[in-house]
């Protein structure tokens, strides 16, 4: 298959409509060609792109900030002179004077098909500043390596957030390009906006089921995303971002298993397994033991339960992680009544807000996780009525 950015590199014609434009590039480590050249180097070298600035969201263009929630500076790149704003340090949206260093922003990452993944975000509020300034935005597609399906509840109004940038469900099934047509239909914005399209994707093939296994190099987005496996677990591992287990990072295996000093997490995968087997299908579930190295429980040996999708027992289909973490927290509080399961701090520039709430863009996951009398059937109704509603919203804008 390829990807937008090869179609681009190698077609002309393609190009053909950015002669004489000043041409932006925003990226991250992940934009890379089939030959894993990185996509800034590889229009410098077409000889027929005007290259005036390149812009990095979260975690910088080159990918140089290991931990959550670091800011990345401005500087000039080393190699080809132009300068690289960041999107993720002093700002988060684009500024007039960076949107007066183009007239065309191509726009190469890879995400991850979650809504917290701040990667859309970014997406949305350049969008919202190239309809500002009557800038031209194309979007060169990358797979959904999470696939199609879509789970988790849809963002509450007057919830959006630098994680939450509209109201879609946790995991949305939708490519960056995808998302864009959305976007631009949803907040009605006038803009020039393209999607350079891939050529071969299939979601719905084996082993893959979205990304293309055997046909390219995984290259980690952003540090904390190093395998496939993640990013079929993010929907739900994402979530103890907001919590006081640990999430992984600080291990090798960062946001593919959870786990704390104080739970056993044997008795947490038994409670699991009795209140609703059926959401934990499609996976291997393994109790583990793991001292992060930092972040959350730095140093202190931690019992906790692995999330295994590479192997023949994952069931794309029936695999439901948001569900799956949602239970888990759910076994936890069952378990440990009195247990802090909530972080409370400013998560992503939201002040006043338990970031659990501010992840699922509205307090409803949180309040069935507390309410002792709330059973798994009922956060299922509400997720279900949820998704139900944004197959139906995302039709008109699936290009494959």
């Amino acid at each position: 298959m390829k990807f937008g950015v090869d179609r681009l590199l190698e077609d002309k014609g393609l190009r053909a409509p950015l002669a004489g434009k000043r041409i932006a590039l925003l990226a991250h480590p992940a934009s890379v060609t089939s030959s894993l050249v990185h996509t800034l180097d590889a229009l410098a070298d077409c000889g027929d792109v005007t290259l005036s600035s390149a812009f990095g969201p979260q975690h910088g263009l080159r990918g140089d900030k290991q931990d959550n929630m670091i800011e990345s500076p401005d500087y000039k790149d080393p190699v080809h002179g132009v300068p690289v704003f960041s999107l993720y340090g002093e700002v988060r949206r684009p500024t007039d004077e960076m949107m007066d260093s183009f007239d065309v922003m191509l726009i190469d990452m890879q995400d991850l098909g979650c809504r917290i993944y701040t990667f859309i975000t970014t997406l949305l509020y350049v969008l919202e500043a190239a309809a500002k300034h009557n800038k031209a935005v194309w979007v060169l597609d990358r797979p959904n390596p999470a696939g199609r399906p879509v789970e988790g509840l849809t963002l509450q109004p007057e919830w959006e957030s630098f994680v939450g940038a509209g109201p879609m469900p946790m995991r949305h099934g939708l490519t960056l390009g995808e998302m864009g047509l959305w976007f631009v239909s949803h907040f009605n914005l006038d803009v020039d906006y393209r999607v350079i399209k891939m050529e071969g994707w299939r979601p719905d093939d084996a082993p893959g089921f979205g990304w293309p296994l055997h046909e390219r190099s995984w290259v980690n987005p952003s540090p904390n995303a190093p395998t496939l496996s993640m990013a079929r677990a993010y929907a739900g591992t994402v979530m103890l971002e907001g919590a006081t287990l640990s999430e992984g990072r600080g291990v090798t295996r960062p946001l593919e298993l959870f786990g704390a000093p104080d739970i056993d997490a044997r008795a947490v995968l038994s409670r699991m397994q009795a209140l609703a087997p059926e959401w934990l299908q499609g996976c291997r579930l393994r109790e583990c033991w793991f001292e992060p190295t930092f972040h959350k429980h730095v140093g202190t040996l931690c019992h906790g339960i692995q999330i295994h999708t590479d192997d023949p027992a994952y069931d794309h289909d029936a695999f439901k992680p948001w569900r799956l973490v949602a239970l888990a927290f759910k076994a936890v509080r069952l378990l440990y009544p009195d247990y802090e399961i909530w972080r409370d701090f400013p998560y992503e520039y939201e002040f006043g807000k338990l970031p659990i709430d501010v992840i699922n863009g509205g307090p409803s996951l949180r309040e069935w996780v507390d309410d002792a009398n709330a059973l798994p059937a009922d956060l299922d109704r509400q997720a279900s009525a949820d998704e139900e509603n944004w197959n139906d919203t995302r039709k008109q804008h699936l290009l494959y």
